[in-house]
């Protein structure tokens, strides 16, 4: 018998881009298998629509997306809140069916303190001014990583640790790190403004728990990272808040996926699967 799922009040997962050659969507589906939360927070990016190629969709990404959607009808609430690799969804911001809705950013209630969340792209100013620089700006990343899984392969035959290379560009530039800084700061600032004990985002790949003081007051910063580089969510207990590192969860790590999920079944039965699960959720 398999061990016990583990329950958990809270999941924010964000940057995800599934349809993409750096997303790591069986790390991803072992972690999801390993838990039962009640409320999953899908906080943008989660399918990439910018990249998006038919010729390239794994089965083990619809298995998140099928996946995700069978927690529907095992009493998981899911919101899945925009960002900008899947902007096309903003249109149905505000939209419900059952335990699941569709909006820009949402308000929680948290043991009397209030969690502002939302994906963060609102601060890029990349996005806001040169969608078409930042669209480039997004291949390039993908072609970093897809240089990385071929230096880590040739690394991992010789016997020496893996590297990553958008990190070391991250930690070299000073530029990228200026950036983070600002979105972290910009953040808090409005968070603080507004009265919010918690604010948090995802959108710069960047997973972070820690308090920010301005002299406005203060708040709780939170960033769920990534399942790119990081593969980290944000977790909450009913009580306190925590980053989830999946090369930390040997749990996780043992997991199998059994090879009819990952070989067999072509995407268009797991699909027909998919929208068959998703309507027996009850309006």
């Amino acid at each position: 018998m398999g061990k016990k799922k583990r329950e958990v009040e809270i999941v924010i997962l964000s940057d995800i881009h599934l349809g993409t050659y750096g997303c790591h969507a069986e790390e991803l589906l072992r972690y999801l298998k390993s838990i039962k939360p009640k409320k999953l927070i899908l906080n943008g990016d989660i399918i990439d629509m910018w990249q998006f190629s038919k010729r390239y969709w794994p089965k083990a990404h619809m298995q998140v997306v099928k996946h995700i959607t069978g927690l529907l009808t095992k009493n998981t609430k899911i919101i899945y809140l925009t960002g900008n690799h899947d902007e096309m969804l903003r249109k149905f911001a505000g939209f419900k069916l059952g335990s699941f809705r569709i909006d820009n950013k949402v308000v929680l209630k948290l043991n009397g303190k209030r969690a502002w969340i939302f994906h963060g792209d609102v601060f890029d100013v990349t996005m806001q001014h040169s969608k078409w620089l930042a669209k480039l700006g997004a291949i390039g990343y993908d072609t970093l990583i897809l240089i990385n899984a071929f230096a880590n392969w040739c690394l991992e035959k010789l016997g020496r640790e893996k590297i990553s290379l958008s990190k070391r560009v991250k930690d070299s530039v000073k530029s990228a790190v200026k950036f983070i800084n600002n979105f972290e700061h910009t953040a808090a600032d409005i968070a603080i403004s507004n009265q919010y004990d918690y604010v948090i985002c995802g959108h710069i790949h960047q997973p972070e728990h820690r308090k920010i003081v301005t002299e406005k007051g203060e708040v709780v910063y939170l960033n769920s990272g990534d399942w790119i580089e990081n593969l980290t969510a944000l977790e909450y207990d009913g009580t306190n808040w925590k980053i989830y590192r999946y090369t930390d969860d040997k749990h996780a790590q043992s997991i199998k996926i059994p090879k009819r999920l990952r070989n067999n079944l072509d995407n268009d039965y797991i699909f027909k699967d998919l929208v068959n699960q998703f309507l027996t959720v009850k309006k």
